[in-house]
């Protein structure tokens, strides 16, 4: 059984948030890269950027990373698997935003800055989420949050986004009564 949560109205508003948020902590500063995680998180962060270049006028560097090859629950790498989109000189003494659509376990982040510090050593790294629903299992918090939405470890979060999903929605997806 799905629940729809969040609809796209709210969904723009909340992402339009974050960015004020990042805006705020950051004095506008152009030192910014965003980082998305594959496949939702880079969507993501491609909204944030145009937000950004709307609102300030600052044109960020943004890059999609795909953090397979850095998971820990993989029994196995992929031979020659896909490195990293951005070089050392890019992401060197920047403060990069990683951004995904939701924060669990913490498993996938820990991941993320396994692979950027693979290439290079920005000067600060923060973590924007669209969704927090608890349940770490490392020592992993996001300094933005769009919604936190407490889950039971049975439940799963549905984000749908309109660029794969054809729209905008965030759902709690129920497992079926046995």
């Amino acid at each position: 059984m799905n629940k729809e949560i969040v609809d796209d109205k709210t969904m723009k508003r909340t992402l339009t948030r974050i960015t004020y948020e990042i805006i705020e902590k950051n004095k506008g500063n152009q030192n910014l890269v965003l980082i998305g995680i594959k496949t939702r998180g880079a969507f993501l962060a491609e909204r944030i950027k145009m937000r950004l270049q709307q609102l300030e006028d600052i044109d960020v560097p943004q890059f999609a990373l795909d953090v397979t090859n850095w998971r820990d629950d993989q029994q196995t790498v992929q031979a020659g698997g896909e490195q990293p989109p951005f070089s050392a000189d890019q992401i060197a003494g920047k403060h990069v935003v990683l951004v995904d659509d939701v924060l669990y376990t913490g498993r996938t982040i820990r991941a993320a800055l396994d692979a950027i510090m693979s290439v290079g050593r920005p000067s600060k790294i923060s973590l924007a989420v669209l969704v927090d629903r608890g349940h770490r299992e490392l020592p992993i918090r996001a300094d933005y949050v769009g919604k936190n939405i407490p889950t039971s470890h049975r439940e799963a979060i549905k984000v749908s986004m309109a660029e794969i999903d054809d729209e905008d929605k965030i759902e709690i997806i129920e497992p079926a009564a046995e």
